[in-house]
């Protein structure tokens, strides 16, 4: 079993890790690395480096067992002396005896930097950061794959967890219809106060009640009134885009529409809903991806973040079987929803680093191909000199939401990806709902990403 495999293997050696950031992720993974056998994080890149400190302690290490150090020799003889490391400077920390980086960042060029200062190092990379993966992804697989090392999604993360379920769901010969994850935060209805929030935002749900259940009527006509009942609430986001553009590029799944369908469903009608029109759904193909928002009431079991995938029911017999046991059927019997209606963040990580440094393999396909990427059109109109600056806790950018096309060269009058044009400026006038494309940005000065992205593009013959 390969667990198991794994288990005995990491009896035997100690994997030291660097983890490059000390956001939730950090702090949730370094926690868990106390209490997983074979497993060390040595060291901790924080831009403030009282978060790394914080990130340790929380981990249990007591304050004389940290070191805060600026110095490549500083840091290896802290290391030597068995005590572990925090330093603002990420490049210093990437050049220490450590099997592989962890990092999650969140930003995009630096983010990329730090993967490839650390392939050309000889160290494995675990990429938690998903926003330059979705840029120069395929060419980090590919370099790591001719060097001898592993560059991986992370377990507790959605792309990796679906790309599992993918290949598993392929094995079996499963007809996948379609693919996905729910939306990061749940649709909460509470029927006493007629209201309908996700996270900070809410909604009037006086509407809900008559749209709670599909019954007889047509599944795109509910999902329409679904949609305009809560339009306060955003149904599509970049990062959602993100993740599955991903997924995508590692399976050879495509998305059914641009900006996904992003229906408001209740967990029990995805495999009514998110299947091809023959069956009575949204899609007009199988093989797609795309993501759902979860709408449920407070007293039920949260699917913020899970995974999905709908399978064709071709053993009819089997599936009515699976249904009495509480399995998500369509109402027809011909599609079925398997899932994981959870993602664990860094407290399942250690399976993904382990199984890089141990035995050399990726937690999802190695065989990564730039197929889509995520790119940016303007919601509102925007004016010459606009700063797209990638901000907030989701990495957006204002005033830009995101589509998922095919890839192509960002240059001229192609698209630029999404996280490409973050911290540049807009040459021109741009009208609401037009696809940013490369000549409407100032060019890139001295960007590592951009060069990065240039090489992929050649690679992989991108015109």
């Amino acid at each position: 079993m390969y667990l198991e495999s794994l288990s005995r293997s990491a009896r035997e050696k100690t994997v030291r890790a660097l983890v490059i950031g000390a956001g939730e992720y950090g702090f949730s993974f370094v926690f868990q690395s106390c209490h997983t056998p074979g497993l060390l994080v040595a060291a901790i890149h924080a831009r403030r480096t009282e978060r790394g400190v914080a990130a340790f302690r929380h981990a249990g290490y007591a304050e004389e067992d940290i070191r805060v150090c600026e110095g490549l020799q500083q840091a290896k003889a802290a290391l030597e002396a068995g005590k572990v490391v925090v330093s603002s400077d990420a490049q210093m920390l990437i050049q220490l005896p450590i099997d592989i980086v962890v990092e999650a960042t969140g930003a995009p060029e630096a983010a990329a930097v730090h993967a490839d200062l650390a392939l050309q190092g000889g160290k494995h990379v675990a990429m938690v950061s998903k926003e330059p993966d979705s840029v120069v992804g395929p060419l980090f697989h590919r370099k790591a794959k001719a060097a001898g090392l592993v560059y991986t999604p992370v377990d507790g993360d959605q792309p990796s967890l679906l790309m599992q379920m993918v290949v598993w769901a392929r094995l079996l010969g499963l007809e996948i219809l379609c693919a996905g994850k729910s939306s990061e935060y749940d649709f909460v209805y509470d029927r006493a106060a007629r209201r309908v929030t996700s996270l900070d935002r809410e909604a009037d749900g006086a509407a809900v009640d008559g749209l709670w259940e599909i019954g007889s009527r047509e599944v795109r006509s509910v999902v329409r009134s679904r949609a305009e009942a809560l339009a306060a609430i955003p149904q599509h986001t970049v990062p959602d885009l993100v993740e599955m553009g991903l997924v995508a590029n590692a399976v050879g799944l495509c998305p059914d529409v641009p900006d996904f369908h992003a229906p408001i469903a209740r967990v029990p009608e995805v495999a009514d809903i998110l299947v091809p029109a023959e069956l009575g759904g949204l899609l007009r193909g199988d093989n797609r991806v795309d993501v759902f928002n979860a709408l449920r009431r407070p007293d039920e079991a949260s699917f913020a973040g899970g995974v999905f995938v709908v399978v064709r029911c071709r053993d009819r017999k089997s599936w009515e079987v699976l249904r009495g046991k509480g399995h998500v059927v369509s109402r027809s019997g011909e599609a079925a929803m398997i899932y994981r209606p959870s993602h664990l963040l860094g407290v399942e990580s250690a399976t993904t680093v382990l199984s890089a440094v141990l035995q050399g393999r990726s937690s999802g396909p190695d065989d990564v191909e730039p197929r889509f990427d995520v790119v940016g059109k303007t919601s509102q109109p925007l004016s010459a000199g606009t700063l797209l600056e990638v901000k907030g806790h989701h990495h957006q950018i204002d005033g830009v939401d995101g589509l998922l096309l095919p890839a192509r060269a960002a240059t001229g009058c192609n698209p630029v990806p999404f996280y490409l044009m973050g911290g540049h400026r807009l040459l021109r006038d741009v009208p609401a709902g037009t696809i940013i494309t490369a000549d409407m940005i100032e060019p890139p000065t001295e960007s590592r990403l951009w060069s990065l992205r240039r090489e992929m593009e050649a690679v992989f013959g991108l015109g």
